[in-house]
């Protein structure tokens, strides 16, 4: 076999019919089977139209290694991560892209209790796939169709989450991936138990050929069609999910994108409210409105790097109760420290419904008092040249520095982030003041100069 480039550092991703073909999704299944040594294995997909022939290889392959296979059919990230767990299974694999154009698909993949797997067992994987040599056959292999695990992640949400949410009226985009048969699920749940939300679905039901533009509510230009239809319907927030809704984008009641540290803070805020003294973990990216947020509820603050595998081992080892990313990852040590796109409006819907305070002044507020850049990106040919040039220049005026990830500087009254893309050739770069938002303007303009030399 060619060297696998759908290998990223923590996922598969690549193109189809180059990258990634049915041909490739089985022996990275019979790999995976032989690395993780799992009896039993969680099996689900996106709704890509590649998906289910993916799968299908993706089961064939652990079969063939003599695996049972647990399969939830159409279902999010997050489901396999609560199934894996939940049945006790040896690991999961969930055939996805999440938010890459339609040429693309993937897999994510954990091992038992839905831990991330050790970089060594991925990297085995990788060796075996390429590797091309046969793999021993065993026996006992078999399907099962495990879709009804489906009631008992949305009971353990809605445990989780707690009662007391509403009267709100909520704008949910599915952006037609996996998203809406789940919501559908939760609702009635929520319902059941007391919640009061007045759910209007758009872009609702799955279909893989994206009939209205692949679902990455992170992406500026994809962002107005939620906003328009929160105004449009005099919601008190809106949702936007990414293609298998590990992760969620929040919109405040007057349309506008809720900034991704804004809803770590919120969700601080929220955790710590039930949980006085708790330690929250969060990325090193902007950082000034979740720490004042863990402060005020007595928590604390862990930074820790940027990525889904530093966040999880970090909540296992401080035993955190939250870790928030401003990429919109959210991970709940409720939910085996593993991250979701369903627990975070629930909470934010919480936090709104038990305080008095809506969406839009609690972001309000952020905003004016923690002002950010978002995250701007560069292309440079040598990246660590460019971060040794922007340190050399402002270092000497800064109070602090810090490497948890990248470079960051704290000059007092702005701070900026600047660190290298794990999954892309690039160089991000964030910067953020207290109450000024022209120190924000003026901070990215000098390091935008550094870096453009």
């Amino acid at each position: 076999m060619p060297p696998m480039s759908a290998f990223k550092a923590y996922d598969i991703r690549g193109r189809l019919g180059t990258d990634l073909t049915e041909t490739i999704a089985h022996r990275i299944a019979r790999a995976y089977a032989v690395v993780t040594g799992a009896d039993a294995v969680v099996l689900a997909r996106d709704c890509r139209e590649s998906s289910p022939g993916l799968a299908d290889a993706v089961a064939a392959g652990l079969m063939a290694q003599g695996v049972r296979v647990l399969d939830l059919g159409l279902a999010g990230t997050e489901e396999m991560y609560f199934a894996t767990a939940h049945l006790g299974a040896g690991g999961g694999i969930c055939v996805t892209a999440s938010h890459n154009p339609r040429e693309y698909n993937g897999m994510k993949l954990v091992g038992r209790g839905a831990v991330p797997l050790p970089d060594a067992d991925f990297a085995r994987i990788r060796s075996l796939t390429e590797g091309g040599e046969a793999f021993a056959t065993a026996s006992g292999g078999l399907r099962e169709d495990r879709s009804a695990v489906r009631a008992d992640y949305v009971a353990h949400v809605a445990d989780l989450v707690g009662q007391g949410i509403g009267p709100l009226r909520l704008v949910m985009n599915a952006g037609n991936g996996a998203a809406g048969p789940t919501l559908d699920a939760l609702a009635e749940g929520l319902a059941a138990r007391g919640a009061r939300l007045d759910l209007v679905r758009m872009h609702h039901a799955p279909d893989g050929s994206f009939p209205n533009g692949i679902p990455n509510p992170l992406l500026p230009e994809n962002r107005p069609v939620t906003a328009q239809a929160v105004t449009t319907a005099g919601a008190d927030f809106g949702v936007a999910f990414d293609g298998d809704f590990d992760r969620c984008f929040l919109f405040d009641g007057e349309g506008r994108f809720v900034d991704g540290e804004h809803v770590v803070a919120l969700l601080s805020a929220a955790h710590l409210v039930r949980e006085p003294g708790a330690t929250i973990i969060h990325d090193p990216r902007v950082i000034w409105a979740v720490q004042d947020a863990v402060r005020q509820g007595g928590g604390r603050s862990v930074l820790a790097p940027t990525g889904h595998v530093f966040l999880k081992a970090a909540m296992r080892r401080e035993g955190a109760v939250y870790g928030g990313e401003m990429s919109a990852h959210h991970y709940f040590r409720g939910f085996m420290a593993c991250d979701s796109g369903m627990i975070p409006w629930l909470m934010v819907a919480r936090l709104a419904s038990q305080s008095g305070r809506g969406l839009t002044e609690m972001v309000g507020a952020l905003r004016r008092d923690f002002p950010s850049s978002g995250e701007i990106n560069f292309r440079v040919t040598d990246l660590p040249l460019v971060v040794r040039r922007v340190e050399a220049e402002l270092a000497p005026a800064a109070r602090s520095t810090d490497r948890t990830d990248g470079l960051s500087l704290d000059f007092g009254d702005w701070r900026l982030n600047l660190r290298a893309s794990n999954t892309e050739p690039l160089l991000r770069l964030n910067v953020e003041a207290r109450g000024d938002a022209g120190l924000v303007a003026e901070g990215v303009a000098r390091v935008k100069a550094l870096i453009e030399g």
